[in-house]
């Protein structure tokens, strides 16, 4: 009975993986979530904008605001310590689905074959006014 405790004890050892905040430098503090959670060698990024780390002006050309968003990502991919290169999954958020294509142009600069998974979802709107895309992405070294 005594064993089967301590194999108890070390098979739940696994599941209490350690979460580190990944908060570069870069990103102003945010009391409501954080830029990305490391847990186990994966990197979980929170949704980014096209929106200027320091001024918080959304670009008014479109690309702009794509590539703008794309290296706020590779910040939070560098201060976890991975690139592009290592991202799994992808999610973007488009306010107008007739932009799919300008975003796709800019979008495959950044991801390097083969490119991860993704999905790409219309919505009505943002939670930054002005804002046209969000991408939240999943990377694992």
């Amino acid at each position: 009975m005594r064993n089967l405790s301590l194999i108890l004890v070390l098979l739940t050892l696994p599941l209490a993986a350690e979460k580190k905040i990944i908060a570069p430098p870069e990103f102003p503090a945010n009391p409501n979530f954080s830029a990305g959670v490391l847990v186990d060698g994966t990197l979980y990024c929170a949704g980014q904008l096209g929106q200027d780390l320091k001024t918080k002006q959304v670009p008014a050309d479109f690309e702009s605001e794509v590539k703008l968003l794309l290296n706020n990502i590779g910040i939070v991919l560098k201060a976890g310590g991975m690139t592009f290169k290592d991202v799994v999954s992808v999610q973007v958020y488009l306010t107008d689905m007739d932009l799919f294509a300008r975003m796709n142009a800019v979008y495959t600069t950044f991801f390097p074959e083969p490119r991860p998974a993704r999905t790409t979802v219309g919505v009505t709107k943002l939670a930054l006014a002005g804002a046209h895309i969000e991408i939240t992405v999943t990377a694992r070294k």
